[in-house]
């Protein structure tokens, strides 16, 4: 270790200079710092401890060894205070300034602490290396830095390493604790974590991504910088040895908050959150494996990498509970009108969401849905097939078999509804949502496919057929020939009492549609349109049919507008009050009125 200036210091001249600075026995040493002053002085403070220790060494008569080490702790003590002195002088908050660099990632967050990382980063262009995204910052002066290196090294040689390591921990903990507050970082015990509402939670995990990042590409990274320039090569592992000293505390705090995520109680709203906490620290994954590349830092590495995976255990058991959950979903109460039923609206809004971290989801799911041949006698289960989807993806199979499960479990509730035409409507409707959310999310129709989209609006498509069916069938048939025909010579061919009856059925059984369908809700526009048009085709033209056949039958008669309430215009306009909502009886009421 060569003298820091050109003054020769001999023993009893350092002996002098040490204890003239001795705090303890002088007030003027107590007021003032040596390194605040003079260089000169400095060098000539340096010099007398370089001296004191090489005259250790040489020493042979008790007394003058006695005279070292006395005048040695002084030293030690001495450059003890001004090691912090020097840390704390330095260690002030960065200055919040406007954002100008636009180079750089975009953390997205307003908070002081990232302006003030990113315009520090801003203004700092030849004082930080870059390694991938982490990007370290100068956090003190060259000469600052000099000076903590020159002390360092002699509080080490005369072994007092730990004592040096504990001051350097002590003041730059606390100024990651400052940034650690700025920043949002709350001292949350991982029971504390697990006691928030998700909705608080929500808020929490999205301030937590953005001071992740801060933390380990700037401010962990910077602050192993600043360990490496100031005790790089002053003895083994001693940098390494501060820095973990600085920030191991911090960094279990930070990274305590992802595991107490990873590990709490599963539920659906939580899976989004979780998959981007996943996300957020599988690409901070590299930086940490560098940040904390040393052996005594190999604990929050492997801490990092267990969150990873429990988080991602935590996604992979949400969509298996989330699919259950549809499957068991046990409301049975019919939805009025045979709209959307909730259930069916969250579901799909879910899968969506779900489609949308195709990338990290796809990542996670490697394992088709644990059902086959076991559930084939299952009733409560549907049987699926999954031999038809060998080239799908497990996450496409699960997205497809929640489809299924939910298609499923709508039929059940389709089965709440005593009428059978508005179980059908029902059915229509909910299919027809599935399959219209499908094709309105690109990653989600190429995820379930086209073949299975084509079976999924034959299914609406057949539901719709069925409620024509039972709707339209019985009310068609009262406009049949059969049975109005007589034989007799004076007979006109028809039966006046058969076709009145006739009329007053039809009457009846159209008014009871209109009066009850009308309240029956199709909240698609379109496919009000076609089925109300599909309706109109079977049913207009046969009445027309039918009125144009018989009605002088009737009018030759007595009272014949108890019979002929309705012309071709009037059920023509009656079809469109159809699956509206809301009882809309104007066509029907304003002819029998």
């Amino acid at each position: 270790m060569e003298p820091p200036g050109n003054d020769v210091v001999t023993v009893e001249s350092a002996e002098k200079i040490i204890l003239r600075w001795d705090s303890t026995a002088s007030e003027d040493a107590r007021e003032k710092m040596i390194f605040a002053g003079d260089r000169h002085e400095i060098d000539r403070y340096l010099s007398a401890v370089d001296e004191i220790q090489r005259s250790m060494e040489s020493a042979t008569l008790s007394d003058d060894q006695n005279k070292a080490n006395s005048a040695i702790q002084i030293a030690m003590a001495r450059l003890e205070d001004e090691f912090r002195n020097i840390l704390i002088a330095h260690t002030t908050p960065i200055e919040a300034e406007s954002l100008t660099d636009t180079c750089h990632e975009d953390y997205d967050d307003d908070s002081p602490l990232t302006k003030d990382l990113e315009h520090q980063e801003s203004n700092s262009s030849c004082s930080y290396r870059s390694t991938n995204s982490i990007r370290e910052i100068d956090l003190m002066p060259s000469d600052a830095i000099y000076d903590l290196r020159c002390i360092a090294e002699r509080m080490i040689l005369a072994g007092y390493l730990r004592e040096c390591i504990q001051v350097y921990g002590s003041v730059r903990k606390s100024a990651v604790d400052s940034s650690f507050r700025r920043l949002g970082i709350e001292k949350l015990s991982i029971g504390d974590i697990q006691r928030l509402e998700w909705e608080t939670l929500e808020t929490k995990i999205r301030r937590w991504i953005r001071a992740a990042k801060l933390c380990v590409r700037i401010l962990f990274a910077s602050e192993k910088k600043l360990c490496e320039q100031i005790f790089d090569g002053l003895g083994n592992a001693i940098d390494d040895a501060c820095f973990m000293e600085t920030i191991k505390g911090p960094a279990i705090q930070l990274f305590n908050f992802a595991e107490a995520i990873s590990i709490s109680r599963r539920s659906p709203e939580k899976l989004f959150k979780i998959l981007d906490l996943h996300d957020a620290l599988s690409d901070l994954l590299v930086d940490i494996e560098i940040v904390f590349d040393s052996k005594s830092s190999e604990s929050i590495r492997i801490q990092a990498v267990e969150i990873l995976s429990r988080l991602a255990e935590a996604a992979r058991g949400i969509l298996s509970e989330f699919e259950n959950a549809v499957l068991r979903e046990p409301s049975k109460v019919p939805v009025p009108g045979g709209t959307i039923h909730p259930l069916t609206r969250y579901v799909m809004n879910y899968i969506s969401l779900i489609s949308d971290y195709k990338q990290i989801m796809s990542e996670l799911i490697v394992s088709k849905p644990s059902i086959g041949s076991r559930y084939s006698s299952d009733p409560n289960t549907p049987d699926m097939d999954f031999t038809e989807l060998e080239s799908q993806t497990p996450l496409a199979l699960h997205l497809i078999w929640i489809a299924v499960i939910l298609q499923f479990n709508l039929e059940g509730k389709s089965k709440c509804y005593r009428d059978t035409s508005l179980a059908h409507l029902f059915m229509m409707n909910n299919v027809h949502y599935i399959v219209q959310k499908i094709k309105g999310s690109p990653e989600l129709r190429e995820m379930v496919g086209d073949d299975c989209l084509r079976k999924l609006t034959g299914k609406f498509r057949q539901a719709a057929t069925n409620y024509q069916r039972s709707t339209w069938v019985n009310v068609l048939h009262c406009l049949r020939d059969e049975g109005l025909h007589v034989k007799g010579s004076f007979s006109s061919g028809v039966s006046k009492s058969a076709l009145r009856e006739r009329f007053k059925t039809f009457n009846a059984m159209f008014e009871e549609v209109h009066r009850t369908q009308s309240t029956w809700l199709i909240p698609d526009t379109q496919l009000r349109e076609e089925l109300r048009i599909s309706v109109s085709e079977k049913l207009i033209p046969a009445y027309r049919s039918f009125l144009g056949r018989f009605r002088s039958h009737i009018e030759s008669g007595r009272h014949p507008e108890n019979y002929i309430k309705y012309s071709g215009e009037d059920i023509e306009n009656a079809v469109l009050d159809f699956f509206e909502g809301y009882q809309v009886s104007q066509h029907i009421r304003r002819r029998s009125e």
